[in-house]
């Protein structure tokens, strides 16, 4: 699908630095811009910058992600980015925590895709773009919550593409790895062992774009070694876990635990 004036983009967790970030980008090509978040001040510089419209919602709430469902109108292309970090061992975990995760990141975006595809498939054109993580292919220590949601996540975009095939609407999904600058890893604070790479939310957004350009079915935006190990442990689970608990894994899972808590 080529951007231009003519297409309207809701995009949500635009709060966040990568929504912000893939905000910026579809504006350059002059898309029409629909922004949803939780925080209002944060929405409105942006859309200030980027003459988009804001409707606050938060998505643990069904109620707000009907109206929001409702009160974007007419999408072209769908950014489903907002998510709840849920890192952490399951025993540190609430029933009510683990309902929240689920619904935030894996319950929301399948019912809003439904929503927004069926009108999508009527006009005949449209793109649904999934943010999931590089957790989404492969699982370690303190991922548990978080990886079932984007493993989830990646198995229904994949069907959902093969569901749309022909329609003329496209499915494709972005897996970020350790973001840098902004974003859930960036905001935790938490140094990475050292030969780790990061990626930027700029690199996420361009992921976007050719996403939306080329109908990709799946982008990773991580480095080298990130993608590499998702490669290995869709055949040896059990040699990555090894070579994760090695090469610091352990330190990496409880930091991150600890810093993203009082998020669930």
């Amino acid at each position: 699908m080529e951007l231009d004036h003519t297409v309207t983009a809701l995009v949500t967790g635009a709060n966040g630095g990568i929504g912000t970030a893939i905000a910026r980008a579809l504006k350059l090509h002059e898309t029409k811009l629909v922004l949803s978040g939780r925080r209002p001040e944060t929405l409105q510089e942006l859309a200030a910058e980027t003459k988009a419209r804001v409707i606050v919602a938060d998505l643990a709430v069904r109620a707000d992600v009907h109206r929001l469902c409702e009160e974007a109108g007419p999408v072209d292309v769908l950014v489903l980015n907002a998510a709840l970090p849920a890192s952490g061992p399951l025993l540190e975990f609430t029933e009510e925590q683990i309902v929240r995760a689920m619904a935030v990141n894996l319950e929301v975006p399948i019912v809003m895709a439904r929503y927004f595809a069926e009108r999508m498939v009527e006009r005949g054109r449209g793109q649904i773009v999934f943010i999931s993580s590089i957790s989404g292919k492969v699982a370690a220590r303190g991922t548990a919550i978080y990886s079932a949601t984007k493993f989830g996540m990646r198995g229904f975009a994949l069907g959902l593409r093969d569901d749309l095939h022909g329609t003329g609407v496209g499915v494709s999904t972005i897996f970020p790895g350790f973001i840098r600058d902004a974003g859930m890893f960036h905001d935790t604070g938490v140094q990475l062992p050292p030969g780790a790479g990061t990626r930027t939310p700029g690199d996420v957004a361009q992921a976007v774009l050719r996403a939306i350009r080329d109908d990709a079915a799946e982008i990773d935006v991580a480095a080298f070694e990130q993608v590499a190990g998702a490669y290995l442990a869709a055949f040896a689970p059990g040699l990555v876990s090894r070579l994760a608990r090695l090469s610091d894994g352990e330190r990496l899972a409880k930091e991150m635990s600890e810093a993203q808590k009082h998020k669930r």
